[in-house]
């Protein structure tokens, strides 16, 4: 959607793609779109690659003046034609983003997740866009009645990585690729000052802190690697109290069980110990510190999954 407010504030107009429907097979889900603008940009994805080549050229020649739908995989020349997958079918909403009348549309979607607030986005076939807030309760993430999509969205899902090390490094650089925002935590100068990944955000605050002020929502995750009490557990202690839908600590089964009565002593309750992920990650025999990462981001992404099966992401 950043790229959409660029090209609206560049005068462009803009068509965005949103799938809709599927039948069989898709290789994207539902809620999913392509942004393309007049001049032949583009950003997102609502196929492996077979339906956006076609879908440029629709919109740079013939671009719908008001929001129409388009049905790939009808017929078989559709599916030799797009390759789509198993015999699928995919239904399209392509909508016309004009720069005079959709940008401050845009500007109040964008300014409502940066505020990590979801929003509802309504949407008639033939007509135009709304926006409508939420009570705080977001069910489903997209419904299409044949006539008006509803699309809710939801913040990006952001990760705080407590202590520096090889694992965290690995855990940044594939979490990242999965479309999580990262952020690493080192309070202990020692750590931090040896840090040599620059593209990897390091803050030297105290994790505890950092997690009150930006990492307390549902859309954060919590991870502790420090293999350092001091640091991890006052981590910990502050996510564990916060509704964040992710929180693991690495270190083996008695570590864990260690850490789970300091936690305890700390003054937490066994309903928010529950929470904790410890040992972290999927259960694999991994030694390498890639593939622990490998295990946790895994885990991290089967919870992302079910934390977004009742709510759409941007």
């Amino acid at each position: 959607m950043d790229s959409v407010r660029r090209w609206l504030s560049a005068g462009e107009r803009v068509w965005l793609c949103t799938i809709v429907e599927t039948w069989g097979s898709s290789p994207r889900p539902v809620g999913s779109w392509l942004a393309v603008s007049e001049t032949g940009r583009w950003s997102g994805s609502v196929s492996g690659g077979c339906l956006e080549e076609d879908l440029l050229r629709r919109t740079a020649a013939e671009g719908p003046v008001e929001s129409t739908l388009i049905d790939y995989g009808i017929t078989e020349g559709d599916r030799d034609h797009f390759q789509l997958p198993c015999g699928g079918r995919i239904r399209l909403l392509v909508e016309p983003l004009e720069p005079s009348d959709h940008l401050s549309h845009i500007d109040r979607l964008l300014g409502a997740i940066s505020e990590r607030q979801p929003v509802v986005r309504e949407v008639v076939v033939g007509e135009g866009a709304c926006l409508a807030g939420t009570n705080g309760n977001v069910r489903s993430g997209v419904t299409f009645d044949g006539q008006t999509l509803v699309h809710t969205l939801q913040p990006e899902c952001r990760l705080l990585l407590i202590g520096a090390g090889e694992v965290a490094r690995h855990v940044a650089e594939f979490a990242a690729a999965a479309e999580f925002t990262v952020t690493l935590c080192e309070p202990r100068d020692t750590f931090a000052d040896g840090w040599q990944y620059p593209h990897i955000p390091l803050s030297r605050r105290l994790p505890d802190d950092l997690i009150g002020e930006d990492y307390g929502d549902q859309w954060c995750g919590v991870l502790a690697l420090a293999h350092d009490p001091r640091v991890d557990d006052m981590g910990l202690l502050a996510a564990l109290q916060s509704p964040a839908f992710y929180i693991g600590a690495m270190g083996s089964r008695k570590t864990s069980e260690a850490r789970r009565s300091r936690l305890a002593n700390l003054g937490l309750d066994k309903v928010a110990i529950d929470r904790l992920r410890a040992p972290i990650g999927v259960h694999i025999p991994s030694k390498t510190p890639a593939e622990i990462a490998i295990s946790i981001v895994a885990d991290l992404i089967a919870a992302r999954h079910d934390l977004r099966a009742a709510q759409a992401s941007l």
